[in-house]
């Protein structure tokens, strides 16, 4: 079972990582996906897909930044395997291929927001070595 990592650089692949994506973003439509993708790579976004078997299985999206804090870091904003595929490994290799790339390109740390709710991803991220280190608020308006 051959899996590529690949980044969706086109439309084409963009969209074809719509319906995965969807799954943790339910609030986006096809359109309004490309549009934000679109807008949030001209500020450093990236989006990247596993694919095995001709199908897309897991989705990141994920930014490199350089704060005072920290240093140079990836960001996670996105990290969704299909429900269908969970416990299939897709995540996995996609959280460890992020862990490579962020180490490739110099960065000191990967950090990951995961919403309070999702036990089952808190207890992904803890498995991999992650550790919980700081809380994040917001501010709806």
């Amino acid at each position: 079972m051959t899996r590529l990592i690949q980044i969706a650089e086109t439309e084409a692949d963009t969209l074809r990582c719509f319906d995965v994506m969807h799954e943790l973003r339910p609030h986006l439509t096809r359109q309004e996906f490309l549009a934000r993708v679109a807008r949030q790579r001209a500020q450093g976004y990236h989006l990247a897909f596993l694919e095995c078997e001709g199908v897309v299985r897991s989705v990141t999206g994920y930014r490199l930044l350089e704060t005072l804090a920290w240093g140079r870091i990836m960001h996670v904003d996105d990290l969704v395997t299909c429900g269908a595929d969970h416990g299939g490994g897709f995540g996995s290799a996609l959280l460890d291929w992020l862990i490579r790339e962020a180490k490739l390109v110099g960065c000191a740390q990967l950090h990951i927001d995961s919403g309070v709710q999702r036990f089952g991803a808190h207890r992904f991220y803890l498995h991999k070595g992650l550790d919980i280190t700081c809380h994040h608020f917001a501010l709806k308006f």
